[in-house]
């Protein structure tokens, strides 16, 4: 996965002049499905799913939500979006953001080339299927 260009001006803005992150205070991270990569300069809506019934999904930023090991953290529990109702669409990317926030935290492709969602299928992360790792 790839940090945004905005999530890495925050960082090095933490780093070395220290100036809090705008988001310290955020309590929950928005998961987001997209049909192509939204790149690291893009936000939460680029090439965002538009599947029938898609929403983005919520996990709290907490230690019951994600487990860090090292560099690498990974969801702790199954993290499912609403069945399809209608259309299809070839989700290949996801990210993560800043509850109520377009701003991508981290975004990249998808294991195997995605999956293709149509009428009647759930996507879903199985716990430890997310991973992020700083390197």
């Amino acid at each position: 996965m790839s940090f945004s260009n905005a999530t890495e001006t925050d960082i090095a803005n933490k780093i070395f002049t220290a100036v809090a992150l705008p988001e310290d205070a955020a309590t929950i991270i928005d998961i987001h499905l997209h049909t192509d990569n939204p790149d690291e300069a893009g936000i939460s809506t680029t090439y965002e799913a538009n599947y029938g019934s898609y929403a983005f999904q919520e996990v709290a930023r907490t230690t019951a939500g994600w487990t860090v090991t090292g560099a690498v953290t990974t969801n702790d529990g199954t993290i499912s979006f609403p069945t399809c109702s209608g259309s299809t669409n070839a989700i290949t990317y996801v990210s993560l953001c800043w509850h109520g926030s377009t701003k991508i935290i981290v975004s990249g492709a998808l294991n195997g080339g995605g999956v293709s969602v149509s009428t009647g299928i759930q996507p879903q992360f199985a716990p430890n299927a997310l991973s992020i790792t700083l390197d």
